[in-house]
């Protein structure tokens, strides 16, 4: 009696109830992404809140964390999430670009460079809005500058989001193009098609590791929550220049 085998550059998923499809993206990429995604959202949401503004310092200083989490990641992770993947691909955009006018355009490459450039241009506004908001927490400067800085601080945010969108609107126009959801692998981390996974492992463990050491830190802020009301130097110097104009 004669069974069919799979073939080795076949995913293991590529059975009638499921098409094939490979793994591309781990899973602390994966966790990374999400969990600064949220975290960005809801300090922006909450940055005019004097109310949440615990919760935004909470969620500033998560940002600040993931963001130079993922460049770590990007050192020693899959070679696929890597800054030399970054720079490989940053270095192709500008023919790519070039190519178009003249008909002979990729809009795969393209999109690959303008949405590696799209990443780039967000981690770096997300590290700069968040350690501006570090400096401004924590009184870096003294009063003297404290205007300065929180403009600054309010800018680089509005950036962030700004290239936020920007990288939404390529993900989705880019699907609605190539009649493919690019976004789906940022979710469950395969892609459809054939052949070997381009990801060997997907390293759950240290996913769920990032995840519990964020929660460790929101839970432990969240205890500490009534003490740093007056040990912040920031919301002090701010509550003392409230007082001097009441008076």
């Amino acid at each position: 009696m004669h069974t069919a085998s799979a073939s080795p550059n076949e995913s293991p998923l590529a059975t009638p109830g499921h098409p094939p499809s490979r793994r591309v993206i781990d899973a602390p990429t994966r966790a990374l992404h999400w969990l600064l995604a949220f975290s960005f959202t809801g300090a922006y949401l909450s940055a005019e809140s004097e109310r949440w503004h615990l919760l935004h310092v909470t969620l500033g200083y998560t940002v600040l964390g993931l963001v130079l989490a993922r460049l770590a990641w990007g050192l020693v992770g899959p070679k696929r999430v890597r800054l030399s993947g970054w720079f490989s691909k940053l270095r192709g955009l500008p023919q790519q670009l070039l190519a178009w006018p003249q008909g002979k355009g990729n809009l795969l490459a393209s999109y690959q460079g303008l949405n590696t450039l799209a990443v780039v241009a967000i981690l770096l506004a997300a590290l700069t809005a968040a350690l501006s908001g570090v400096g401004l927490e924590q009184a870096w400067w003294g009063n003297r500058w404290e205007d300065a800085l929180e403009e600054l601080h309010e800018l680089l945010g509005n950036a962030s989001l700004a290239v936020v969108l920007a990288h939404l609107a390529l993900i989705a126009g880019v699907s609605l193009l190539r009649r493919h959801n690019h976004a789906g692998p940022m979710l469950s981390g395969r892609s459809p098609g054939k052949g070997p996974d381009l990801v060997k492992q997907n390293m759950s463990p240290l996913a769920l590791l990032l995840v519990a050491v964020v929660m460790g830190f929101w839970w432990w802020q969240w205890q500490d929550a009534p003490s740093k009301l007056s040990d912040r130097p920031g919301i002090s110097a701010r509550h003392q220049s409230s007082h001097d104009d009441d008076d």
